[in-house]
């Protein structure tokens, strides 16, 4: 090859990508989209730390005992100690505020807020050297100006607390991805046991600590279960955090902060779709704007970071 010969590498496309990135990235865009219908649902008989605490304990001890029989190694104290810092982030914060915000705003509004989480990501790190692009920044501000239209129209207008949740929940698994990626400010790694065993050690953390949440806040069920509300928090267990939550880590490890916050373009759109023709939600034309304003943000602000 001559000196003046360039070749250009090709673009990274679905195909080039390992099955296991494909189907993690299936699970976050596709799955997760559809839980926030399922938290409203299962809200009926399942108070919201009640619910994500015991969803994400049986998926921790299903996974735990998945771990085991495959002979992993149990976490070490300091494995532990990094599980329970990203477990109240990442569950605690991100999951349970999510779910008291759904006691007052649509599941569609509540995904498209979400929205803003690679901002936040991108923002967060920047005392870590991690400087955004010009489109990156671009992104930034679309996405922004999108949640903040967003805030203002009917759905977030008339819940004051419920807009207090969501953004709780954007900061707190914003920080918690940041931090399960960079390390603590102070240098510290946050390093889970490898595999299933580490997934198994977070979802145990955050479960009991939103199980603590519900005891403090004095949530009841209401039992026996409506059945809909039953199979919603069995989808929760099964779909959301056994597959939907583990594949998310795994994007983490495996894959580029831009791709594994790729899920947060789709979801908006899929969270919208089925609120309003399966669970009978409202939402109007300013909404619809500011979350596809929000959208092409989160767009622009990955296609900034491919580049």
């Amino acid at each position: 090859m001559s000196s003046s010969t360039v070749t250009l590498p090709r673009p990274a496309t679905m195909h080039a990508l390992p099955w296991l990135i494909v189907g993690c990235l299936g699970a976050t865009w596709f799955i997760w989209g559809s839980t926030y219908l399922a938290i409203k649902w299962a809200l009926v008989s399942f108070p919201p730390f009640f619910q994500m605490g015991t969803r994400f304990v049986a998926a921790g001890l299903l996974l735990g005992a998945f771990a085991a029989w495959r002979g992993a190694r149990w976490p070490s104290p300091g494995e532990w100690a990094s599980a329970w810092v990203l477990g109240a982030l990442m569950l605690g914060g991100g999951y349970g505020a999510t779910a008291l915000a759904q006691t007052s705003v649509s599941s569609g509004l509540v995904v498209a807020f979400i929205a803003v989480v690679p901002a936040l990501v991108a923002l967060m790190q920047l005392p870590y050297g991690v400087r955004p692009s010009r489109f990156e920044l671009g992104g930034i501000a679309l996405g922004l100006l999108g949640v903040c239209l967003l805030a203002s129209g009917q759905g977030f207008s008339a819940s004051l607390p419920g807009l207090l949740a969501v953004v709780t929940a954007c900061l707190t698994w914003s920080l918690g991805t940041v931090w399960a990626l960079h390390g603590l400010p102070g240098g510290r790694r946050l390093g889970l046991a490898p595999g299933a065993a580490g997934y198994a050690s977070q979802m145990l953390a955050g479960g009991v600590l939103l199980l603590l949440a519900a005891w403090a806040a004095g949530e009841q069920p209401v039992l026996p279960p409506d059945s809909r509300s039953l199979l919603s928090w069995l989808y929760l267990v099964v779909a959301g955090s056994l597959i939907g939550f583990s594949a998310y880590m795994v994007l983490l490890q495996k894959a580029s902060p831009a791709l594994a916050s790729s899920y947060t373009f789709v979801n908006p759109v899929i969270g919208l779709l089925m609120g309003v023709t399966l669970g009978g939600e409202v939402v109007t034309g300013l909404e619809w704007s500011a979350a596809g304003l929000a959208t092409l943000g989160v767009v622009l602000l990955l296609w900034g970071r491919v580049r």
